[in-house]
This record gives structure tokens, C-alpha cells and sequence, in this order.
């Protein structure tokens, strides 16, 4: 038998795409060649159409069947996790904001890298040899409005063939981001990271991210403490040891970069904390598609950055509804890696505005922290079920009492 070949995983793909970006765009800066740099250009144009035409078939594939499977499940004990869930990402967010307001200025330079016109500016980064028009079937709004309203509606009515429908297109709209998007997304980093360092903007950009996944990292710590703690006091439990007990959880997910692939393992270190089969067999597979605290706090953190980067203001008025947008989205985000920032793509184009290079870089830097995001939104999962689980207790008592 032959032995089967080990695929490269995304991320050492992307960082050998970012490598080569950078000698490839030095070698043409010092030999003044710059077709080297437009034919790489000439792809990023092409894909970033082709993707600007998916996004509306991403937001319809995954919100749509993600709200309409909400619809079934354990009536009040659903509605509370999700709200629950909802109510930690919109945290999470919103810690992350307040944290990148406070601490990134103190290190990025406001205004130091132009991407807002990327495409066309001569000054800044080359432009393709030609370009092919993809032109979406309809804007990012209207994709998300028919997907809440198919979503709910399907929900309400139950309608199984129709979310037999949806679920299938699900099914194709992964394929297509995980065979297709997926793969030539690194070609697409080394096209952009060509370019930059082409036009002298990627020592800038290495060097801010850098100190950008740090402070990512180090909050993704603190919101499960918090989550933790919150869980230990209605569970009169201690949250250290609960913790403790998630680390094979979140060893995992760094591994697998996917929620639903942890999930197993999220369960059996849920049920060790304490929490009763019942609860943790419902909540954590729940969970592992609607609570994203982790995801949020990357694509919150690394958004506000290339927004400074950019001179733009950054104001909670403008951030705060792009956060609760967030959470919805990146429901039933699929379960490869970087599924949820392929969801947010339509909302970070229509409410912060970003650009086609914009967008590029916020998937590279995304996916290269990706393991860490999901780690601590599966081991969050887990805080969750524990509250979930003090809470039905509770009711359980007073049932029993009355």
C-alpha cells in the first residue's frame, strides 16, 4: 500500500506565501521590475473579484441554515444558551475594542500605511495587467436581510424541505470555501505581500501585527477567566480548576483550528468539570457554532489596527454595531480554518468600508492566529455549559420545592 502524503497545513502555507511575497517584491524593487509584482497584482484582481461575488453566497450558506437550525432544539434551555452565547461574543468584542483603543496607539503610527486605495494608487501599490468584472449577484445588505428572514422564517414554519434546501447550499458554499477559496488564498497573501513590500509598507505591517497577536493572545486569556469566574460563582466552583480541565480542549482546537472537530473532546472535559451529560452533550455542539468570543476579539483587534494603519478614526458608535453584526454572522461559520472571518467578509466591507486589499489582509492576518481563536472560543463553550448547568439545577430545586 502507498503511503498516503502529508498535505502542508494552511498556516505554513501562508507564512511560505508571505516569505516568498517578501524576497519576490525586494527582488523586483532592486532590479526595477516591476511585472514581477503586476502579475501577481493581476491575480489578486481576478480573486479579489471572484470573492467580492461569493460573499453574498457565503452570508446566505451560512447564516441562513446556522438561524434555522436554532429553530429546533430544547425550547428554553436554547433560547437561554444562545442568548448567553450572543451575550459573551458582544463582550468579548467590546472588551477587545476598548483594550486595541487604550493600548494600540502606544505602538502603531495613525495614518503610517495607505491600503483605502490600494488598487489604484501608483504610489503605494501596483495595479494589475488587466482585471476580470465578477459582479455580485446582490449587495452585502440584501444577502444578509434574506438570510435572516429565510433563516426565521424556516425556523418558525419549520419547513423541512425548504431547510433541506438550505442546508444542502450550506454544504456546496463550504465545499467551495474549503476547495477552492481556501487553496488559493495563499497565492492571493504572497500577491498582496509582493506588492507591499514592493511599495515599502511590510516591515511596517510585520512589525505592528507582531505586537498586534500578543495583546490578541493575552486577551483571549483574560475573557476566559472572565468566563470562568462568572461560570464558578453560579456553579460555586472553582474556576482555575475548571480551566484545568478545559486544556485538552483547547490543545485540541489549536490542532484541528475547528469548534465542531473539538467538540468530543469539548464534551468530555465539560463532563469533568461537573457538568451533567445532558447539559454538555446539548450545549458545548450548540455552542461550538454560535460562540465565538475568541474570533471576536481577532477580527475586532486586527480590523481596528489596519483602520489606524489607514488614518481612519475608530469610535465605539462605528464599531459597536459592527461587533453585535459580528455575532450573527459568524453563526454556523464553517469547520475549517478560517471560516469565520470568510463570514464576516461582507460586513467588514459594508459598515468599516474595506477594500479589496483591506480584506486580504485581514483573512492573512486572521488565519494566522486562527488556532488561538478557536481555542478560546471551544474552552469558553465549556464556561457555558457549566453556568447553563447551575442554572437548570436551580430551576430543577425550585420545580421540586413548589
Amino acid at each position: 500500500m502507498k503511503k498516503e502524503k502529508k498535505k502542508i497545513g494552511l498556516l505554513p502555507r501562508l507564512i511560505i506565501a508571505i516569505a516568498l511575497g517578501i524576497i519576490v517584491g525586494m527582488i523586483a524593487k532592486k532590479t526595477n521590475l516591476p511585472i514581477i509584482v503586476q502579475i501577481g497584482a493581476t491575480f489578486n484582481g481576478i480573486f479579489g473579484n471572484f470573492l467580492n461575488f461569493c460573499i453574498p453566497l457565503i452570508i446566505i450558506g451560512f447564516v441562513a441554515p446556522g438561524i434555522a437550525d436554532l429553530g429546533q432544539g430544547a425550547g428554553k434551555t436554547l433560547a437561554l444558551t444562545a442568548g448567553i452565547a450572543y451575550l459573551s461574543t458582544l463582550i468579548a468584542g467590546t472588551f477587545a475594542f476598548c483594550v486595541d483603543k487604550a493600548i494600540f496607539p502606544s505602538f502603531l503610527k495613525v495614518g503610517s500605511i495607505v491600503l483605502e486605495n490600494a488598487q489604484n494608487a501608483e504610489d503605494t501599490m501596483l495595479s494589475g495587467l488587466f482585471t476580470v468584472e465578477m459582479p455580485p449577484i446582490m449587495g452585502v445588505m440584501s444577502a444578509l436581510l434574506i438570510a435572516f428572514i429565510l433563516g426565521l422564517g424556516i425556523a418558525v414554519t419549520r419547513n423541512q424541505p425548504l431547510k433541506d434546501f438550505f442546508f444542502g447550499f450550506q454544504g456546496i458554499v463550504e465545499k467551495l470555501v474549503a476547495s477552492v477559496l481556501i487553496p488559493l488564498l495563499p497565492i492571493h497573501v504572497y500577491g498582496i505581500f509582493c506588492n507591499m513590500t514592493y511599495a515599502g509598507t511590510v516591515m511596517e505591517i510585520m512589525s505592528v501585527f507582531a505586537k498586534v497577536f500578543v495583546i490578541i493572545i493575552i486577551m483571549h486569556v483574560l475573557i476566559i477567566l472572565f468566563q470562568y469566574t462568572i461560570a464558578g460563582v453560579s456553579a460555586k466552583k472553582n474556576p482555575f480548576g475548571m480551566i484545568k480541565n478545559m486544556v485538552p480542549a483547547y490543545m485540541t482546537a489549536i490542532g484541528t483550528q475547528s469548534s465542531a472537530a473539538t467538540i468530543p473532546v469539548t464534551v468530555d472535559c465539560t463532563k469533568k468539570n461537573g457538568v451533567s451529560a445532558k447539559i454538555a452533550e446539548f450545549v458545548c455542539p450548540l455552542c461550538a457554532t454560535i460562540h465565538l468570543s475568541g474570533s471576536t476579539i481577532t477580527l475586532t483587534s486586527c480590523s481596528i489596527a489596519i483602520m489606524m494603519l489607514n488614518g481612519w478614526d475608530v469610535t465605539l458608535s462605528q464599531m459597536f454595531p459592527f461587533i453585535l453584526m459580528l455575532g450573527v454572522t459568524m453563526v454556523a461559520a464553517p469547520g475549517v480554518p478560517g471560516g469565520a472571518v470568510m463570514a464576516a467578509l461582507g460586513i467588514l466591507e459594508s459598515m468599516l468600508g474595506f477594500n479589496d486589499a483591506m480584506l486580504t489582509l485581514m483573512i492573512a492576518l486572521y488565519i494566522a492566529q486562527d488556532s488561538f481563536g478557536t481555542a478560546c472560543n471551544v474552552t469558553g463553550d465549556g464556561a457555558i455549559a457549566v453556568l447553563m448547568d447551575s442554572i437548570t439545577k436551580r430551576q430543577e430545586k425550585k420545580t421540586v420545592t413548589q
